[in-house]
């Protein structure tokens, strides 16, 4: 009960001296100070209200209140990419400054605390360093997901394969054509074939103005590949310096694999049909 009492006379006399407080704070947190209006105009993170809030959790106790809290700012960190060196030295800057506080209650207050501080020490580092794991945790994970998720979103505007019928889908590809794209393009290519039944895939490499032996070399694999699951394939746009590589690699396509000068000749062919 003594212990209670003495959590919420040193809240109450932080809350009194919140100016002091915020003072002291910014002088702790010597790099952070200057961001304080970047953070909250491109964040929406108000850290000094925030700074209230988490000193507030943790000298009331509340362990719930502090995870949620800590959570919240982990994926509101990881959302606008913040930086984590200046999370890391506003907390520890909160720390310091609640000893501050108390150290100052203890004289002006005259009150003898002795038996109680290891307790409150014990409970506000204890608060002050779970809510840092379960902000890094959340901030982790967060990022991670939304890296997965932008991750997906490059490997499906790489290979954008568009249904133009139930049965056939065009492929077009524009821009620089590396290993890593050709790995995402055989296995979204043959993921789609077997979602959508697609029976006639149109690729269209106008866009790509030349590629590398061992593209070149992916990209035939991928379209037998495509014949395996009985789709057929058709290219479109080939440029004559990736003609030309090609004939020098001695690179021919099969029988079944037919071409066409431009992306409207296949489908004014494909179409009509």
């Amino acid at each position: 009960m003594e212990a209670i009492l003495l959590d919420m006379k040193l809240k109450l006399y932080i809350q009194e001296n919140s100016e002091q407080f915020e003072r002291s704070l910014l002088n702790q947190a010597v790099n952070v100070r200057d961001k304080i209006n970047d953070i909250l105009k491109y964040g929406d993170i108000d850290l000094i209200n925030n700074a209230h809030k988490l000193v507030s959790y943790i000298l009331e106790n509340k362990e719930q209140k502090l995870r949620d809290f800590a959570k919240q700012e982990g994926i509101a960190w990881a959302t606008y990419s913040l930086t984590l060196a200046f999370k890391l030295e506003w907390v520890q800057a909160i720390r310091r400054t609640i000893w501050n506080f108390i150290e100052e209650y203890n004289r002006v207050s005259r009150e003898e605390t002795t038996d109680y501080f290891f307790q409150l020490e014990k409970q506000i580092n204890n608060h002050v360093d779970q809510f840092l794991n379960t902000f890094f945790i959340e901030y982790s994970t967060y990022k991670d997901s939304l890296l997965s998720a932008q991750r997906e979103l490059v490997e499906n505007l790489s290979v954008p394969i568009i249904p133009i019928s139930t049965t056939i889908c065009i492929l077009p590809l524009i821009g620089s054509v590396d290993s890593f794209r050709t790995s995402v393009l055989e296995e979204k290519v043959l993921m789609e074939i077997g979602r959508l039944r697609i029976q006639t895939l149109i690729i269209d490499l106008s866009g790509i103005a030349d590629m590398e032996s061992e593209v070149i070399h992916h990209l035939m694999k991928t379209i037998n590949g495509t014949s395996m699951m009985g789709c057929h394939t058709v290219l479109t746009g080939l440029r004559s310096e990736v003609v030309r590589k090609m004939i020098h690699l001695n690179i021919t396509f099969d029988k079944d694999t037919v071409t066409y000068g431009t992306l409207q000749q296949a489908l004014c062919e494909y179409l009509s049909k």
